[in-house]
């Protein structure tokens, strides 16, 4: 029925994105939940407490139904997804890019990684996820794509510090291992360095390179139509204000989660509406 909430909005409107893209027209935001929705779904398989194995194999036959859209045979879920495909020109390679990101974290629980690695899993994860997204916002493709990279980045760098217990929880910990032992803190197990009277300085050193990759972000964005990157404006400037509570809080235990109040969210949403 037109009127209800497709499966891939429903999914989507538990996300911190949601504000960001329910403003879109409607063929835009169908074509975002519809990328969230397959996001979410990878996610959920990475994130699944369950064995290894049976896991790889999900993303594998992830890997095979993007295959299928592709040659024009989409599984019945992905129905909606390969629409979007077709109307915004999606690229294969992102969705499996994704696909990979994830399963980084299947094959082993990620450990304080050196800087290459973390770099390429803010882009398999992030980044990849931001150029499915600027085809759909309409940008220019050379600024889509450094759009793409440098708020890909600051978001999932923002991520990383705000969900350090959470991440410890399962056994992860995605603060690079050259930021760490600048500060003199050498093991890996996630309890122990979140611990260390040191982290703080560890983490200062993402949260300065994601308010350098928002700075990017929006020198990029105040250089294009602004009906083109409302969106990423709106998500760009939420992350921001939490990456700035974050530094606020500073990173010692207890770490209470931060949160941006809906009001200011929503705030945020008109500004950028008027």
């Amino acid at each position: 029925m037109s009127g209800q909430p497709t499966q891939a909005a429903q999914r989507a409107s538990g996300s911190s994105f949601y504000s960001g893209m329910r403003i879109l027209p409607r063929p835009q935001r169908e074509a975002m939940f519809e990328i969230y929705s397959f996001c979410r779904a990878v996610d959920d398989v990475a994130d699944d407490p369950g064995p290894r194995e049976p896991r790889r194999e999900q993303l594998q036959r992830w890997r095979a139904d993007i295959d299928a859209l592709y040659r024009g045979a989409p599984p019945q879920q992905l129905t909606g997804l390969a629409r979007a495909v077709r109307e915004f020109d999606l690229q294969r390679e992102d969705f499996l890019a994704v696909i990979d990101g994830m399963e980084m974290d299947v094959v082993a629980d990620i450990r304080a990684p050196d800087a290459a690695t973390l770099a390429l899993y803010c882009d398999r994860v992030a980044c990849a996820v931001g150029r499915l997204s600027v085809r759909v916002f309409g940008m220019e493709r050379g600024a889509g794509l450094a759009l793409a990279d440098h708020l890909g980045r600051a978001l999932q760098l923002t991520n990383i510090l705000r969900d350090l217990d959470e991440d410890a929880a399962m056994g992860r910990l995605y603060l690079p291992r050259e930021a760490l032992r600048d500060c003199g803190i050498i093991g890996t197990d996630p309890t122990t360095v979140l611990a260390n009277p040191m982290l703080g300085e560890a983490c200062g050193v993402l949260v300065r390179q994601a308010q350098a990759h928002f700075r990017q972000a929006e020198a990029i964005m105040a250089q294009n139509p602004r009906r083109a990157v409302r969106a990423p404006r709106i998500m760009g400037e939420a992350y921001g204000l939490i990456l700035g509570r974050l530094a606020a809080r500073g990173f010692a235990p207890p770490r209470p989660r931060v949160r941006l109040p809906r009001p200011r969210l929503l705030l945020i949403v008109l500004r950028n509406l008027v």
